[in-house]
């Protein structure tokens, strides 16, 4: 089990800086996620199978399992800086600088088993485990030392198990810490100071630490030091997640480096997993080329943690300002890239090549084969093709004659081998299909309001497919497109629906292709009057003088006309106004009146004050003129009226 720390001053710097890609994207946490706001230390317990983060803002510990999702959490710990297990992984603990307490929780339960006092204003800040000891930081950033808690002393008892001044007048800044498995005893120094990159090993086995190495801090081996690992297999520190530094004879010198990247965790078998930019990538020991990497989003990794097996990397993937909690999974198998490469567009039932380039950063094995599957109209499922081998040089190229129009998309696969992770890729062909026909009868025609009309489509010549649909998308905002039939032509190619015609429509007849044939559409647009009747009040008589029925009244009397027409919101009707003279019909006047929300509008008719006058008068709906235009122009039958004495 590995600990580690890292310093604000870094982490803030990859929080904020640039990023382009997002391939481990955190998306929108769930409630199940582990999430923190500020990221105070992470550490895995393989024993437990839990992955620890600390949250420094919320003063809270979360639990999560080795997939990322949250088990259980505890609050009121303090604005956590660091977190670090004992040996044996059943105690956690977490530095609370705030507090100045190191906080002993049950890692199991994350039941709080003590809380140890550290006498001091500046700390404790970084931990680690070693030695049978918890060893922790404090200071400013110029006058920095060592404290150790001894879990194996009861905190009642008349020593007390905390000691400072461990490390005295060596250490600037609240330093770094590390330890490694494989090492016991020993422990990783690195300062934070402003003016220093000093860094020690110390043997901390004893009653008092021993110095194994020290490096004054010049900065001609680093500059500033913002992470330190110890590294297994032999006398190495690992500075600032690149830089490998070498320590014997009691100093330390370069002993290669890593590409960069700002810092890093080091797994139980010396993997390296490195936090450069929005990636994390995974290097083999004392290798230059990552053996896998991955792209966590905008605003760089919070912190990472290997699991003790080695298994997987956990970082702290920035989503919606906060961190989630990902397992980047398979971190040993390297990631292949498959590209695919097919014509934009081909003709059907003709030959066409498709190429593409399967690359790796580790070797691929000789002669590897990837998988190809073609989905089109005919095989929507997908249909497996033969297997094609990958050229040494990585390229590949295969040839297919599509027996089907429309898109067709050709799936390149490789399962993977030992060494390296599946990958697939695809590409997409506009395959030409020919063109059908398809008529729609009845555009243009006018009918009255309410006439149930019968629209007849007819499909020409086509493959399988021998289904039409018919809408009626009415005139008005108000009322959406409807599906009113569909279904397969009949053995002429026709196939009829009734509309009801209460408004302009328009209907379309659509046809939606099959594997030869494109799909088509066509539209025809009928038009439809409005219900409109105009009563007549007051009239004392009808009667005929001529050809027309006249209402009659007194040329005192007000006739009253109450017009009915099919309602809309806003619409109006436009009242016209003839009189007669001189054998003649001479247009008097015409208004437009507001509807009703029952339809109805009624006008008084001022009376002329003398007989023998002839009138007439219409209501008229005016498509565009009357408030709307969902329906067609309407003129009312005209009504005479007569004023007599």
């Amino acid at each position: 089990m590995r600990t580690r720390s890292i310093s604000t001053a870094t982490a803030l710097a990859v929080l904020f800086s640039s990023a382009a890609l997002s391939v481990v994207a955190a998306g929108t946490a769930s409630a199940a996620s582990a999430t923190v706001t500020s990221p105070g230390g992470i550490v895995a317990d393989g024993a437990l199978q839990r992955v620890f983060v600390g949250d420094s803002s919320a003063g809270r510990i979360v639990a999560a399992t080795y997939s990322g999702s949250l088990v259980d959490s505890v609050s009121g710990i303090g604005q956590i800086s660091d977190l670090a297990l004992s040996e044996d992984g059943a105690t956690l603990y977490a530095a609370a600088p705030d507090l100045h307490e190191i906080v002993a929780l049950d890692a199991a339960t994350l039941d709080v088993k003590h809380r140890y006092t550290v006498s001091t204003t500046t700390g404790p800040r970084h931990v680690a485990f070693a030695g049978g000891k918890l060893w922790f930081s404090y200071g400013d950033q110029w006058d920095g030392d060592l404290g150790s808690v001894d879990p194996a002393l009861d905190p009642a008892g008349e020593t007390d198990p905390v000691a400072l001044g461990q490390y005295s007048n060596k250490v600037w800044g609240q330093a770094l810490l590390d330890t490694d498995p494989s090492q016991p005893g020993v422990l990783a120094v690195g300062e934070t100071g402003l003016s220093t990159d000093s860094m020690a090993v110390l043997d901390v086995s004893g009653a008092t630490p021993q110095q194994v190495a020290l490096y004054g801090g010049d900065y001609t081996l680093n500059s500033g030091i913002g992470d330190i690992d110890l590294i297994p297999g032999g006398k190495q520190v690992l500075v600032n997640g690149h830089d490998r530094d070498a320590y014997a004879d009691g100093t330390f010198k370069a002993a290669g480096s890593y590409p960069a990247g700002q810092r890093a965790d080091v797994a139980a078998d010396g993997l390296i997993a490195q936090i450069a930019g929005d990636k994390v990538a995974v290097y083999k020991p004392n290798t230059t080329q990552p053996v896998r990497t991955y792209t966590t989003g905008s605003g760089g990794t919070g912190d990472l943690a290997w699991a003790p097996d080695s298994s997987r990397v956990f970082a702290l993937v920035p989503s919606g300002g906060a961190y989630v909690l990902k397992a980047l999974t398979g971190p040993t198998l390297n990631a292949p890239t498959l590209t695919v490469s097919a014509p934009s567009s081909a003709p059907r039932s003709k030959q066409l090549t498709v190429k593409g380039k399967l690359s790796a950063t580790v070797p691929l094995p000789a002669g590897v084969k990837v998988q190809v599957t073609r989905t089109d109209m005919e095989s929507p499922d997908g249909r497996a093709l033969p297997s094609v081998t990958v050229k040494a040089d990585g390229t590949y190229s295969f040839t297919d004659t599509p027996p089907a129009g429309g898109t067709v998309t050709y799936k390149v696969s490789y399962a993977g081998d030992a060494e390296h992770s599946s990958a697939s890729g695809s590409d997409k062909v506009a395959v030409s299909r020919a063109s059908t026909a398809l008529s729609l009868n009845k555009n243009g025609n006018l009918y009255n309001y309410g006439t149930d009309v019968s629209f007849t489509a007819h499909l020409g010549t086509t493959y399988k497919n021998r289904t039409v649909e018919i809408w009626a998308d009415p005139f008005g905002g108000d009322k959406p497109k409807k599906l009113v039939k569909t279904g397969k032509v009949n053995s002429h190619g026709n196939l009829s629906a009734t509309v009801d015609m209460t408004r302009d429509t328009t209907v379309t007849a659509v046809f939606k292709g099959d594997a030869r044939y494109a799909p088509k559409s066509v539209k025809s647009t009928a038009y439809a009057r409005v219900k409109v009747s105009t009563s007549v009040s007051r009239h004392y008589k009808t009667g005929k003088i001529g050809s027309h029925s006249y209402y009659w009244f007194h040329k005192s009397t007000d006739p009253l006309l109450t017009t009915t027409m099919t309602y809309y919101p806003g619409r109006q009707q436009r009242f016209d106004l003839d009189v007669y003279y001189n054998g003649t019909w001479h247009s008097g006047d015409s208004e437009y009146f507001g509807l009703g929300t029952n339809g109805k509008s009624a006008v008084r008719l001022e009376a002329p004050g003398q007989a023998g006058i002839k009138a007439r008068m219409r209501s008229v709906y005016v498509n565009g003129s009357s408030g709307d235009s969902v329906n067609s122009t309407t003129y009312g039958a005209w009504k005479y009226l007569y004023f007599s004495n």
